[in-house]
């Protein structure tokens, strides 16, 4: 495992991201997250590898028969940018330790919130879900619209702080849902893999979708490609 992951920051939507700032095993260890895994499953025989071709086929064993202890051995700690119609949606995952901005404390900025590409349908079978974008005259006007909207409400929200209003009550002339949100948030493998299988799927909203999409390409697979692998041929291919 690279040591470049550590500090490895991928943009995500408009304006948001996601770093890893550390994980165990760290990647200046002598042990990789695979291993630890295989070494965690081993631990009446002391943990000790039994070369790639061995430990590869016990990781693999442990995942298909979903013997999943060992995989939380291996945890991952981030620094998340997303609006807050994405964590909504993250949140309910409870598996995850999180510690958020507060608005009480820092002040909003300008750019503070999250400017779709696309206007998106809803979805005429799915009562929670959306289908289809609408046409380009739309989209743009719905756009203008959204801009104008985050412009006033950041202008009462800044008059407010102008007159001495405290921040925790300014911020309710901002938009809530599209405000963005950095937050520290640490889970284990187990618990990802849970996660990236619920949020990548097809069903899951957008916002949230590329944010477990970024994860599994650029933090998940390069730290754990053997279970990476397994994750894709017994988990996400048998769905």
């Amino acid at each position: 495992m690279s040591q470049s992951l550590i500090g490895k920051r991928v943009g995500v939507l408009d304006k948001g991201w996601i770093e890893l700032v550390d994980m165990m095993p760290h990647p200046d260890s002598d042990i990789s997250g695979d291993l630890a895994i295989v070494n965690a499953a081993r631990v009446s025989f002391l943990g000790e590898s039994k070369g790639d071709d061995r430990d590869k086929k016990l990781l693999f064993y442990l995942l298909r028969q979903r013997h999943t202890s060992p995989f939380e051995m291996v945890e991952f700690k981030f620094r998340v940018r997303a609006p807050l119609v994405t964590w909504w949606q993250w949140v309910r995952h409870r598996t995850w330790n999180m510690n958020a901005q507060s608005g009480r404390y820092t002040p909003f900025q300008e750019s503070d919130f999250y400017v779709p590409d696309v206007w998106r349908k809803q979805s005429r079978d799915n009562k929670q879900a959306s289908e289809g974008f609408l046409d380009a005259l739309e989209n743009e006007e719905l756009t203008g619209a959204l801009l104008a909207h985050y412009e006033e409400g950041y202008r009462l929200y800044s008059e407010a702080l102008a007159k001495g209003v405290s921040k925790e009550m300014a911020r309710l002339f901002l938009p809530g849902f599209s405000v963005y949100y950095t937050w520290v948030t640490k889970i284990d493998a187990h618990n990802l893999m849970h996660f990236l299988r619920l949020r990548m799927a097809r069903d899951a909203q957008y916002e949230i979708r590329e944010f477990a999409a970024a994860i599994h390409e650029h933090f998940f697979e390069p730290a754990l490609p053997w279970t990476a692998e397994a994750f894709a041929k017994y988990v996400l291919k048998a769905e």
